[in-house]
């Protein structure tokens, strides 16, 4: 391709005639008509001002009701070249199938994506086959029940969404598959809300039914404490601490969010040692090609009459 190039320059070049004027474009905003800058300049402040309205409004926004934002913490997945916990998912599936799966659905799970991730595929198979499903019809035409299969979603509290909001108060539990990327500030939200139940400060009522937390907007959520200090027992005997529950359950949700986090990573870290190489490769062969017409030299020689 430098070659290429090279030469079609060589060709132009030769084109050119010796007297020959080449007109040269002098663009200049000092060389503008007094119109002309009134307009560029109003249309600077204009696009200024709608930048800093739209900030202004996104803060507002942010700032308004009475929940805390949550601070940001040092998750073990978040660097560039980090990966997730694979031991904290494993806690965290436990914490959700004992604590969280008795309102919570995930929806888009299967127990199939347990397997490579944070269990073998026989220890999915036998988790699977602890639930019960509805299948059918048999041969009779009638439905029956089976032990679940890797092909099978995770189990559903509840039957429907009328079922769910008539236990919980009229408030429907949101489905957790997605929960990390559906609320704004993501895992650092989520921990901060599960470890942020409190008493109301002075001033502030919660009607019956409902319990105070800072990080909820509006500080009163239906959704009681369900962590506590030993309220599970891990099976690797890590301290089941209310902040390592959190922890853990947050991690495992994160990872249902992007179970392609990792593999994402990595190809990103392929993608950019190669280009590196083939951008090394490239320079040479530019500087290698270019360096005739770089390094020539002209020199005028009159014909002798």
């Amino acid at each position: 391709m430098a070659a290429v190039i090279s030469r079609g320059i060589r060709v132009v070049g030769l084109r050119i005639p010796n007297n020959s004027i080449v007109p040269r474009v002098n663009f200049s905003f000092r060389n503008l008509p007094k119109s002309k800058k009134i307009l560029c300049g109003a249309l600077g402040l204009i696009t200024t001002g709608g930048i800093g309205l739209g900030v202004a409004l996104q803060t507002a926004v942010w700032a308004s009701g009475f929940e805390l934002h949550p601070p940001s913490y040092p998750w073990s997945h978040s660097g560039y070249l980090s990966s997730f916990d694979h031991a904290s998912i494993r806690r965290g599936y436990q914490v959700y199938k004992q604590v969280c799966a008795a309102c919570h659905s995930m929806n888009y799970m299967y127990y199939r994506n347990l397997v490579g991730a944070i269990m073998t595929e026989d220890e999915a198979k036998a988790e699977a086959e602890e639930i019960q499903v509805l299948d059918g019809p048999d041969e009779n035409g009638n439905m029956f029940e089976r032990p679940g299969k890797l092909s099978d979603r995770f189990p559903r509290p509840y039957a429907n969404d009328e079922a769910a909001k008539a236990a919980n108060n009229g408030a429907l539990p949101p489905d957790l598959t997605f929960i990390t990327g559906a609320r704004h500030g993501g895992e650092d939200y989520i921990f901060s809300l599960l470890t942020g139940y409190r008493d109301p400060p002075a001033g502030i009522e919660i009607r019956e039914g409902m319990h105070y937390n800072p990080f909820f907007p509006g500080g009163a959520i239906s959704m009681a404490r369900s962590l506590f200090d030993d309220a599970i027992e891990y099976d690797d005997g890590t301290p089941p601490t209310t902040s390592q529950l959190a922890k853990d359950v947050t991690t495992f949700l994160r990872w249902c969010a992007e179970p392609e986090h990792d593999d994402r990573k990595r190809m990103g870290i392929k993608a950019v040692m190669i280009g590196m190489s083939l951008i090394a490769v490239a320079f040479y062969y530019k500087r290698h090609k270019w360096s005739v017409l770089k390094s020539r030299k002209l020199a005028f020689k009159p014909k002798q009459y």
